[in-house]
């Protein structure tokens, strides 16, 4: 078999560890001509986030805090089968695995400033607001009399 386009970066110079990712194959449903009978191309990638030591302890809490509802024993798994290739379902399993442990290690957003409208803009807004109630009231028929 043809050797995985990895690693795979999830931000800087932190990448999955090939030796921690579980593989396992099993038949895709639907289509696929007589081919589907006898090949496992689905792929079900798992990967260990609760007992990992490649992740930085702070992206380790960061990450099982946000995806704690995508978790089953600290484990996080990704499913691939849109490929007719168990080569190209592993190869997108361990991408979408990478971004997903991208996004829920990223550090939080700077928190939003309040700022002030100012003044010119809100009364221009509603100056406007009035020309309009001003235009549609003179489409009435009121006052023709």
């Amino acid at each position: 078999m043809e050797r995985m386009s990895g690693p795979y970066c999830i931000r800087g110079s932190v990448v999955l560890p090939e030796a921690e990712l579980q593989w396992r194959f099993s038949r895709s449903s639907g289509p696929g001509g007589q081919h589907v009978n006898t090949s496992d191309s689905q792929v079900e990638l798992r990967f260990d986030l609760a007992n990992t030591e490649a992740l930085p302890e702070v992206w380790k809490a960061r990450a099982l805090e946000r995806l704690a509802s995508r978790l089953v024993d600290g484990v996080v798994s990704v499913r691939s089968s849109e490929h007719r290739s168990q080569w190209r379902n592993r190869e997108t399993a361990a991408v979408r695995l990478a971004s997903l442990l991208a996004e829920a290690t990223a550090p939080p957003p700077k928190p939003r400033r309040a700022t002030r409208i100012p003044r010119g803009i809100n009364e221009r807004r509603l100056r406007n607001k009035k020309a309009r109630s001003d235009t549609k009231r003179g489409r009435s028929g009121r006052g023709w009399d």
